[in-house]
């Protein structure tokens, strides 16, 4: 799995910009499913067939796309302005560093604080050493979209910390199921989504074109066990959480109880997880076509939509072994 998150985590992708990390991925799965497509948004939809006619189609989805920011204008001293593709937090933004697809690489910095002025991405730049406007448009160009600079790195023996974590390392965690998973009676739509940082868009069209019976969602979740951070009980390391809803979502109860008892059988540990914000692509889920039960499973990551989103690697494990056991029955 440490692997697996490594080059994952490397590659470039952000919201409608996935296909090298589609690309990564179909080579991974590719022999271990029965169908692999694409749709128009780019979704990688890896189909593995169940052996009853009569059993669900059951949705597993992780999105492919993180962070960016996107240029907006080049000003004439070579800077950068840009403006966020997701949830760009400014608190995790000062001095980071940043790369484009081309390689191009920058510094991402706030212009100094006027008295009365509060931080925003309007007072960011990104600075790729150009002294000019015009040098700067021969290595960029406006709508481009810079991310944080890969550099996934181990802390102790357990934990991960590295930009795209969310969501990478449920992708990760995906690929590690469908290359284990045996014959079983259900039909898995694996889907590997895109844009979900910017409305949870490719879920939408996703899970209306799979018809699946229900859906699992992968995703990180926030922790509560930092300094003087208490708002959600979910602790890194402690095991990886149930949803039981989130802005976007209520999990179907049912699916919840199912989740649990798999986690119980295979001998790992669970949180249940309230989130007041935010939302996974279970919400896209639950509302396709006629409607559908939906639940998350969620990974503990500490420093979410920052430059080094941190995960153990037992929840990881956990969650396969709890998605495994549930899928199996």
């Amino acid at each position: 799995m440490e692997s697996l998150i490594k080059q994952l985590t490397a590659l470039y992708g952000p919201s409608g910009r996935e296909h090298t990390v589609a690309d990564t991925i179909e080579s991974l799965v590719k022999g271990h499913v029965d169908s692999i497509r694409r749709d128009a948004l780019g979704n990688l939809i890896c189909e593995k067939k169940g052996t009853d006619p009569a059993g669900k189609r059951i949705m597993l989805a992780a999105h492919m796309d993180h962070i960016g920011l996107v240029v907006t204008h080049v000003e004439k001293e070579g800077y950068l302005r840009v403006s966020n593709v997701g949830g760009i937090n400014m608190n995790n933004s000062r001095t980071r560093h940043v790369k484009f697809a081309n390689g191009v690489e920058g510094v991402l910095n706030e212009q100094p604080l006027k008295p009365g002025e509060t931080s925003s991405l309007r007072g960011y730049y990104i600075d790729i050493g150009a002294d000019s406007e015009a040098e700067a448009l021969a290595m960029v160009q406006v709508g481009d979209v810079a991310v944080y600079a890969e550099g996934a790195f181990k802390l102790g023996e357990h934990r991960m910390a590295s930009p795209a974590m969310d969501d990478r390392a449920a992708c990760a965690l995906l690929v590690s199921i469908l290359t284990k998973l045996p014959a079983i009676r259900h039909t898995v739509v694996a889907v590997f989504t895109t844009q979900e940082e910017v409305g949870l868009r490719g879920a939408t069209v996703s899970a209306y074109s799979a018809e699946p019976d229900e859906g699992i969602a992968l995703d990180v979740t926030l922790t509560g066990d930092t300094p003087e951070n208490k708002l959600l009980a979910v602790d890194l390391g402690k095991g990886a959480c149930i949803k039981i809803m989130d802005a976007r979502s209520i999990s179907n109860p049912d699916m919840v109880k199912a989740l649990a008892a798999a986690s119980e059988k295979a001998g790992v540990l669970t949180q249940r997880e309230v989130l007041p914000y935010g939302g996974t692509d279970a919400g896209a889920m639950q509302m396709a076509r006629g409607g559908m039960p939906v639940c998350t499973v969620s990974i503990p990551c500490r420093y979410v939509h920052s430059a080094c989103e941190m995960v153990d690697l037992r929840d990881m494990d956990g969650a396969e072994k709890m998605v495994m056991g549930y899928l199996v029955g």
